[in-house]
C-alpha cells in the first residue's frame, strides 16, 4: 500500500494516508478533509494559519487514516487456497508418498520461540516510544503553563484555550523536544522583538529540558504571524537569524 504525508489543515499535525483515499483523517483531532489539501499543506507550509477547531472522533465504518489494505488479486489467492485446502481434506492423495505443504509442520519450539520474539519486540518498541511520547507531552505542558513570559513586554498573543486545554488560540508548540513555536499576534513587530520572542523561548524551553545541553537555540524554530507579513527566527552555534516575510511575498 503506498501512502502519502500531509499536514492537518486544522490542527497542523503530521498525517500519514493511503495514496488512494481522497480523504484523509487526522489521528490527533479528528479531523476529515480531502487529502490533495494535505498534500498540498505539507508542500507549501509557509503562512498557514490552522484554527484548532474541535472534532469528534470518526465512529463511522469508513476510515481514512493508514490501515491494511487487502487487494482483490491477494483475496483471490486466498480463496483458492483454501479450495484446495478442501480438496485435499476430502479423500485421499493422488500420490501417497508425495510431501505436500499442510504435511509439513513447524516444530512447536521453533513457533513459541517465534512469537515470543514477536512479544518482546513489540515489549522494546513500546518500552521506547511510551516514555518519549509521556516526555513530551509532560514538557510541553510545562512549556505551555509559563508561556506568557516569553512575550511579556514584546507582544499581545492570546494564551488562553479551548475548555479541554489542548488547543491554544494564539500559539501553538510542537516537535519531538518542542523545538518548534508558531505565534499570532495583530501587533507590528520588528527584528528585534522577533529576536526577543525566541531567546525567552529558547530560555524557557532549557529551563524545562534541564538536560544540561550546550546550545539551547540549536535545532529551534519560531514562526511569528504580525501584521505584514511573518518572521522565520532560527539559531545554531549561539547565532540567531531572523527572516521577514511580507504578505505580498508569501502570497507569490
Amino acid at each position: 500500500m503506498a501512502t502519502d504525508q500531509g499536514i492537518c489543515k486544522n490542527c497542523g499535525s503530521l498525517i500519514v494516508f493511503d495514496s488512494r483515499d481522497e480523504q484523509c483523517e487526522c489521528v490527533f483531532c479528528h479531523c476529515v478533509f480531502p487529502s490533495a489539501e494535505a498534500i498540498e499543506i505539507f508542500n507549501n507550509p509557509e503562512g498557514r494559519e490552522f484554527p484548532n477547531e474541535k472534532y469528534e472522533p470518526n465512529t463511522g465504518a469508513v476510515k481514512h487514516n493508514v490501515t491494511k489494505v487487502y487487494s482483490t488479486e491477494s483475496l483471490e489467492k486466498s480463496i483458492a487456497r483454501e479450495e484446495m485446502r478442501k480438496a485435499n481434506s476430502d479423500g485421499p492423495k493422488t500420490n501417497e508418498f508425495e510431501v505436500q505443504a499442510k504435511d509439513v509442520k513447524a516444530p512447536k519450539k521453533l513457533v513459541i520461540g517465534i512469537i515470543a520474539a514477536f512479544i518482546v519486540i513489540v515489549a522494546v518498541v513500546l518500552a521506547i516510544s511510551f516514555p518519549m511520547y509521556k516526555d513530551r507531552t509532560a514538557l510541553r505542558a510545562d512549556i505551555e503553563a509559563d508561556i506568557g513570559q516569553v512575550f511579556d513586554g514584546i507582544a499581545t498573543v492570546d494564551t488562553t484555550s479551548d475548555e479541554e486545554g489542548k488547543y491554544y488560540n494564539g500559539f501553538s508548540v510542537f516537535g519531538q523536544t518542542c523545538q518548534y513555536l508558531n505565534v499570532v499576534t495583530t501587533e507590528s513587530l520588528e527584528d528585534e522583538d522577533a529576536q526577543a520572542i525566541f531567546e525567552n523561548y529558547c530560555a524557557l524551553r532549557a529551563e524545562k529540558i534541564a538536560d544540561g545541553s550546550g546550545d539551547s537555540y540549536d535545532g529551534v524554530q519560531a514562526k511569528i504571524y504580525c501584521a505584514g507579513g511573518y518572521y522565520t527566527v532560527t539559531g545554531a552555534n549561539g547565532e540567531v537569524n531572523v527572516e521577514f516575510t511580507e504578505d505580498a511575498e508569501a502570497e507569490g
